[in-house]
Order: C-alpha cells, then sequence, then structure tokens
C-alpha cells in the first residue's frame, strides 16, 4: 500500500522516498566500547575490492586519552598503524575482497582502562538522485532536496563530535573532583591529627609544668 500510493503523490513525495532509500545504502559502524588494561580489541568487516573506506576514532576517557590502533587487509599486510594516539582518521580503498580487520590496543596501560569510539564507513554515498548525473539541470525542488540531505550529514557529524567533547570534559570534571574529594579528606585527616597532636602536647607540657612546680615547692 505505501508503495502504490506513493506512485500517485507528488513530487515531494517521491523526493522524500528517494532520501529515505539514499541514506540506507551506504554502511557505517558507530561504536563505543571499554578497554580494560593490559587488553586487546578487535573488529571485523567484510569489504569488496575497490571500496573507499574510512576509520575515525578518538579516545573519550581513561589515562592520557591514548590507544593503538592497527588496520590489516585479508592477507595481513598493515595498511594503518598508530601508537598511543587520542584520535585519527585514515581513508584507504579495499585492494581486494575478504575480511579486513582493525584493533584497538591498551596493553601498554598497566592499570587504566579506556572508553573508545569509533566510526568505520564502508563506500560512499550513491547519488541522492538516480538520474543526479543527467545532462539536464536538477529541479528548483531536487536541488534543495540536495542542499538539505547535505546539510543535515553534517549536522550529524557536529552532533558525534560535540557529544564525544562532552562526554570527555564530563570525564575530566568528575575525575578532578574525585581528586579535590581525595585532596579534602586528606586534608581534613591531617588537620584533625595536628589538631589531637597539639592538645596532647599542650596537655603534656602543662602536666610537666605542675609536677616540676610541685617539686621545688616541697
Amino acid at each position: 500500500m505505501p508503495l502504490r500510493g506513493s506512485r500517485s503523490a507528488g513530487p515531494s513525495g517521491r523526493l522524500l522516498l528517494v532520501v529515505a532509500l539514499a541514506a540506507c545504502a551506504a554502511r557505517a559502524s558507530e561504536i563505543t566500547f571499554e578497554l580494560p588494561d593490559n587488553a586487546k580489541q578487535c573488529f571485523y568487516e567484510e569489504i569488496a575490492q575497490g571500496t573507499k573506506c574510512t576509520l575515525e576514532f578518538q579516545v573519550i576517557t581513561g589515562g592520557h586519552y591514548d590507544v593503538d590502533c592497527r588496520l590489516e587487509d585479508p592477507d595481513g599486510t598493515v595498511l594503518y598503524k598508530e601508537m598511543k594516539k587520542q584520535y585519527d582518521s585514515f581513508t584507504f580503498t579495499a585492494s581486494r575482497n575478504g575480511t579486513y580487520k582493525f584493533c584497538f590496543s591498551n596493553e601498554f596501560s598497566t592499570f587504566t582502562h579506556k572508553t573508545v569510539y569509533f566510526d568505520f564507513q564502508v563506500g560512499e554515498d550513491p547519488p541522492l538522485f538516480p538520474s543526479e548525473n543527467r545532462v539536464t539541470a536538477l529541479t528548483q525542488m531536487e536541488s534543495a532536496c540536495v542542499s538539505i540531505h547535505e546539510a543535515l550529514k553534517s549536522v550529524i557529524d557536529y552532533q558525534t563530535h560535540f557529544r564525544l567533547r562532552e562526554a570527555q570534559g564530563r570525564s575530566r570534571a568528575e575525575d578532578l573532583n574525585t581528586r579535590v574529594a581525595y585532596w579534602s579528606i586528606g586534608e581534613a585527616i591531617i588537620l584533625l591529627v595536628v589538631s589531637v597532636g597539639q592538645v596532647f602536647l599542650l596537655k603534656s607540657f602543662f602536666s610537666d609544668k605542675r609536677t616540676t612546680t610541685t617539686r621545688v615547692g616541697s
């Protein structure tokens, strides 16, 4: 019924259907995961030859916000390798069909776990309209839809990066708050010990003074 109705719909109805289909054409994996200390996490993706891919990652929380990243093709050839990176982006074109592997390692850290975000995009976005490369110019409605589509993609990217920055800032604020709380507790304990020590010191001082006065008087 929806498809049958779309045939009789106006231009705006057909354009919305095209936008919805185009949005589902490209594959993308967007994951945030916990990476414990002395641990390594790998992910796998089936990619066809000639497909353009982009790997983007960022460490959100943990330690110095760094992680090791490694990308290999189906033959085990290393396409990308970086050590202790906070964030980075790498684009490549698959040289052959097969399973590509990319790993994140926190093996250099002995006690700090990390939170890592990555976005792995496989393939490029197809044309918004099947006849976008035609000789004739786009209509005003089609041009408006293309502009809106590009603007929405930019908004999604900006929102993702702002969410990552907000999560990173919140983590740093919570870590700072924890350190301040521990420091305050330590200062309170030291102040209490010093106060009690002063009381006992003064008490012993006056006790010794009274003992000395009694001996002199006798």
